[in-house]
C-alpha cells in the first residue's frame, strides 16, 4: 500500500488539528459551564452603596405599613417609694450590744431589731424617782396645810400654796413617767438596755449600725430604714427635647433585663420641674405595683406612648443587619444597586416582623436576608 502525503500550508494544518481535537471533545460536559456565575459586588464612591452583578440571588421584600402610637424608650432605675419608707430609730443614745436584723431582711411590725445600752436610762430613772419623792412630799404638805386650815391655825393662802406645789410635783412625776415609757423602760423593773422594734412591716433598705457601734438617738442617723416595696418607683432620665411625650397620669411599659419575656405596667406619677444642667434631662417618676420581682437598684427600660397613632415601616427581622451596635438594611436604589441604610428598630411584630421607626418608609424594597449579602461584601 502506498501512502501519499500532500503538502499543506502550516496555518491550514493547524486549523485542521484544532478541528479534529474539537470533534474528539464534542459531547463531553464542561463543569465550569454548568456552575452559577460568581457574584461580584462593586463598591460605589459612597462606601454604603454597592452594585451586584447577579441581584436575583438575593430576594427582595417590600416594607409594609404598620400603625402604632409613637414610642419613647428611656432608661431608669428601681427605687423605693419614699412615702412608704419608715425609719426605725433609737430614742436613747448609747452603744449597740445586739443586732437582730440586717439589710435586706423582711421584718414584721413590732419585731425586735436591735438592743442599745444607754446611760440615758439611768438619768431618766433618777429623774423619775426624784419626781416621785417630790410629789409624795408635796401631797403630805397639802394634807397638813388642809388640817391646820380646818383648825384655824393657818390662812387660806397656805392651803392654796400647798395645792400649787402638789400640782407642780404631780406634773413633774407625769413627765418623768412618760419619758421612761417613751424609752421603753419598765419603771418597776428598770434596765440600762433599750429595745428598738420595727415600726412597720417591710424590707430593711438601709442600715447604718453594726454591733458595738454608737447611736446618737434623735440627733444621729437612723439605724434602719424599712420600706414597703409593694409599690416601687421607676426614676427615669428624659431629655429636654422629649418631654412633650411624657405626661402625668399616662401609662408606661417597663422592661427588665432580668425578665426579658415580661412587660410590667406603670403610671407616670410625677415629672420633676428641675432639669439636670449637665445632661439636660428631667427626672420622670413612674409608680409600679411590685409582686416581689422588682428589686431596688435594678436597671429598666421604660416605654412611653403618644396619643396619636403614626405609620411606620415593617420588614422581616432577617432583613435587619446588626453591625457595630447599630441596625442596617440593604435598600434597593436601582437595577442591581443597593444602599446600606441605617435604621431605628421598634417593637417585634407577629410573623417575625419588626417595626422600623426611622430610616425606612412603607413601600421601600430591601433585601429579605441581609446577612448573606453582608458576608459577600466582606469577602
Amino acid at each position: 500500500m502506498k501512502i501519499t502525503f500532500a503538502a499543506v500550508p502550516l496555518l491550514s494544518g493547524t486549523l485542521l488539528i484544532c478541528g479534529l481535537l474539537a470533534a474528539c471533545n464534542e459531547g463531553k460536559a464542561d463543569p465550569k459551564a454548568e456552575a452559577p456565575p460568581n457574584t461580584t459586588v462593586e463598591a460605589d464612591f459612597d462606601p454604603n452603596n454597592f452594585k451586584i452583578d447577579h441581584p436575583d440571588q438575593f430576594p427582595l421584600v417590600t416594607a409594609t405599613a404598620y400603625k402604632a402610637a409613637p414610642a419613647l424608650n428611656v432608661t431608669g432605675i428601681v427605687q423605693p417609694d419614699i412615702a412608704r419608707a419608715v425609719p426605725a430609730i433609737s430614742l436613747a443614745s448609747g452603744r449597740v450590744v445586739e443586732i437582730k436584723a440586717k439589710l435586706g431582711d423582711v421584718v414584721k411590725k413590732g419585731q425586735l431589731l436591735m438592743r442599745v445600752q444607754s446611760n440615758d436610762i439611768s438619768g431618766a430613772y433618777q429623774t423619775y424617782l426624784k419626781a416621785e419623792n417630790d410629789e409624795r412630799l408635796a401631797h403630805v404638805q397639802l394634807q397638813r396645810a388642809q388640817t391646820l386650815y380646818d383648825k384655824g391655825a393657818v390662812a387660806k393662802s397656805a392651803v392654796e400654796t400647798a395645792e400649787t406645789a402638789e400640782q407642780d410635783a404631780q406634773a413633774d412625776l407625769n413627765a418623768a413617767n412618760e419619758q421612761l415609757r417613751t424609752l421603753g423602760v419598765n419603771k418597776d423593773h428598770p434596765s440600762a438596755i433599750v429595745d428598738v422594734f420595727a415600726p412597720t412591716s417591710g424590707v430593711i433598705t438601709e442600715q447604718q449600725v453594726t454591733t458595738a457601734s454608737g447611736v446618737q438617738g434623735l440627733s444621729g442617723p437612723n439605724p434602719f430604714t424599712i420600706s414597703d416595696l409593694s409599690y416601687v418607683w421607676i426614676v427615669c432620665d428624659v431629655y429636654e427635647n422629649d418631654l412633650d411625650a411624657v405626661h402625668v397620669g399616662e401609662p408606661a411599659d417597663i422592661h427588665f433585663n432580668a425578665y426579658p419575656g415580661q412587660v410590667f405596667k406603670g403610671r407616670i406619677d410625677n415629672v420633676l420641674p428641675v432639669l439636670d444642667p449637665n445632661l439636660r434631662t428631667a427626672k420622670v417618676r413612674i409608680e409600679v405595683p411590685n409582686s416581689g420581682q422588682m428589686r431596688v437598684g435594678m436597671f429598666v427600660t421604660a416605654t412611653f406612648y403618644g396619643k396619636q397613632a403614626e405609620t411606620y415601616a415593617a420588614v422581616p427581622a432577617t432583613a435587619i443587619l446588626h453591625l457595630h451596635d447599630r441596625e442596617w438594611v440593604y435598600a434597593l436604589i436601582g437595577s442591581g444597586r443597593f444602599k446600606r441604610v441605617e435604621v431605628v428598630t421598634g417593637a417585634m411584630l407577629p410573623g417575625n416582623m419588626q417595626a422600623i421607626t426611622a430610616g425606612l418608609k412603607p413601600g421601600d424594597q430591601v433585601i429579605a436576608s441581609a446577612l448573606p449579602l453582608q458576608n459577600t461584601v466582606e469577602q
